[in-house]
Parts: structure tokens; C-alpha cells; sequence
């Protein structure tokens, strides 16, 4: 071993570990600047809506859920919510989640374009008009966590703000905006996982990462031995 050129092996690891996991370091550096500098508050979009007035209800004037009981009796839970400015009942199966108009015990039918846009208006925090209004069955790329079918309604502005509604039952999915598109990126380009954006332990983010932990030790090494004094002690 006496006759290998440590430095030189040193040097050229170092070369070409820079060379082909230095672009991903610079990505590392610039992505996790951007997530740092952006307030997460922003980024899930907590400015886009106004938090709901609260709301009480007369249990009298409403029917009861034991009804709902008997005509689904498969159902996990009920429970009373509101949609637009009336009280509904929420029953849930193992299937869907169905909706009765609280005070009949009416099934409601599925929402209309109409009254989505009026839900979506009532939660936007914005003046901005709405630009489109589309339910989709197929879920788009920054909903994939979800399962279809939902209504996307789309508001106008530089950031394109975006609230995803559910089809049953009118409730606020997610809200999407230019911000959280760009944090939806540079999260994908930090972890390295570019199909499904969620894992942080897959191997190709695990090679990178030994390999920049590679090339920082050897450019150590070669720091360390290139001061003169280290380079005195070897020659004495």
C-alpha cells in the first residue's frame, strides 16, 4: 500500500462526486431555502378562508337520527353539520358519506355547480371572481391523497388560488395555491422521490446523500493536507 498516492485517489473520488452529486446538492441548497423562507401558514393556505361563524340549532325542530338509523343501518356515524345556512345530517358508511336535510330528514340530492360556487364563495377569503368550476373523477396531481369525485373551483388571481370541495357533502378538501404548487416541487426535487412525492427514505435520495457525505469528507481530507505544516511533518 506503500505506493498508492492517497491524495490523488482523494482528489479524483472527490472529483467525481462532485461532478455527479454536486447538481443535487446545489438543488438541496436552494429548495430548502425556499421551504424555510416561505411561512408554512402560507403555504397550506390559511389565508385563502375565513374561518366559519359558529352556528346553534333547536334539536326540536330537527328530525331525529334515529330515522336515519332505519334506513341506514349499515351507517358508522351521524352527525349534525351545516351546508350553506341550513343544518343538514352527515351519515357516514363504509361506502360514502350521505347528507339529509336536517329538519325533513330528506336524502339531498348531489350538489349542484350552483351551489358549489356559493360554497366556495362563502369560504374564499378573497374578492376574486371565479374563473372555473369543474368536477373532476380523476384526481389531478396535487390532490392525490384524495379520492375523487370532488369539484375544483378556481379563483382568479396571480397565485391561483384553488379549493377542492367534496361532491357529497360540500366540505373543503384542500386549498391550493402558486406558493404551495412551488413548495409541492421543491419538495419533490429535495427528497428526490419524483412519482409519488412522499418518500423520504427511498434509495436514490439515500445514494446521494452517502455520496455528498463522500465527497464532503474527501474534500476534508484534501484541506487538511494541503496545509504546510502537515506537509513539513510527512517529508520530516
Amino acid at each position: 500500500m506503500a505506493g498508492i498516492r492517497w491524495p490523488l485517489v482523494a482528489r479524483r473520488i472527490h472529483k467525481w462526486l462532485a461532478l455527479l452529486v454536486g447538481l443535487q446538492v446545489v438543488l438541496w441548497t436552494i429548495t430548502g431555502f425556499y421551504m424555510v423562507a416561505v411561512h408554512i401558514d402560507i403555504i397550506h393556505g390559511d389565508h385563502l378562508v375565513r374561518a366559519a361563524a359558529p352556528a346553534t340549532y333547536k334539536l326540536a325542530d330537527l328530525s331525529p337520527p334515529a330515522a336515519l338509523l332505519a334506513e341506514h343501518p349499515g351507517a358508522r356515524e351521524i352527525r349534525l353539520q351545516r351546508l350553506l345556512d341550513r343544518p343538514v345530517w352527515r351519515v357516514d358508511t363504509a361506502q360514502e358519506a350521505i347528507l339529509h336535510d336536517a329538519a325533513s330528514g330528506q336524502r339531498l340530492p348531489p350538489l349542484s355547480p350552483e351551489e358549489v360556487k356559493r360554497i366556495a364563495r362563502a369560504i374564499y377569503a378573497g374578492s376574486a371572481n371565479i374563473v372555473s368550476t369543474r368536477l373532476l373523477t380523476t384526481a389531478p396531481l396535487e390532490m392525490q391523497t384524495r379520492k375523487p369525485p370532488f369539484w375544483q373551483v378556481e379563483f382568479a388571481g396571480w397565485n391561483r388560488p384553488t379549493l377542492y370541495i367534496s361532491a357529497t357533502t360540500g366540505e373543503l378538501l384542500a386549498r391550493r395555491h402558486l406558493l404551495w404548487r412551488i413548495f409541492d416541487f421543491a419538495w419533490m426535487m429535495h427528497i428526490m422521490d419524483y412519482e409519488e412525492r412522499s418518500d423520504v427514505n427511498n434509495p436514490l435520495l439515500r445514494i446521494a446523500t452517502w455520496s455528498a457525505v463522500a465527497m464532503a469528507v474527501s474534500g476534508a481530507w484534501l484541506l487538511l493536507w494541503s496545509f504546510p505544516k502537515g506537509r513539513r511533518k510527512r517529508v520530516a
